[in-house]
């Protein structure tokens, strides 16, 4: 949700904040690949299962749904501008240094995170695959025609 929010306060003039001095990683996942995530989820109810003592375990699983590919968040920042300049989102011009504010990490967050998508491609073969450049441009598509 990142893109989203920083996009709207960069056409706000607003300052951005960047935590950890841009110094953390995240699994960022475009969302048509969240959509096929769930979408195969769904054609397949878990089995049911007998534990242990002969009762019913309650048929469920959980898959983790990203891109298992964390990116580095300055990375991010420096493609999620390029393409909102790309889409005409913003302008060339846009002084985009003056709206970055580089902070310390906030408390319980982490350095890396992403997803471990391992169950899901053994039960449903699919992994989601959109690169990064890919998704943050259609997402600046997206706004344009949505928002503008």
């Amino acid at each position: 949700m990142a893109y989203f929010g920083f996009t709207n306060k960069l056409r706000n003039n607003e300052t951005i904040q960047i935590f950890n001095y841009g110094n953390c990683k995240r699994d960022f996942t475009y969302v048509d690949d969240i959509v096929e995530g769930v979408k195969r989820v769904m054609q397949a109810a878990p089995e049911k299962k007998t534990g242990e003592d002969g009762l019913p375990v309650p048929p469920y699983a959980v898959y983790n749904i990203g891109n298992n590919q964390p990116e580095n968040l300055l990375d991010f920042v420096d493609i999620l501008q390029q393409e909102l300049i790309r889409a005409n989102v913003l302008p060339s011009d846009y002084a985009f240094e003056a709206h970055k504010k580089l902070v310390p990490m906030q408390p319980g967050d982490v350095p890396v995170t992403y997803a471990d998508t391992k169950a899901l491609e053994e039960d449903f073969g699919f992994k989601p695959n959109t690169s990064l450049r890919d998704g943050l441009r259609k997402f600046a598509e997206w706004y344009r025609e949505f928002y503008m």
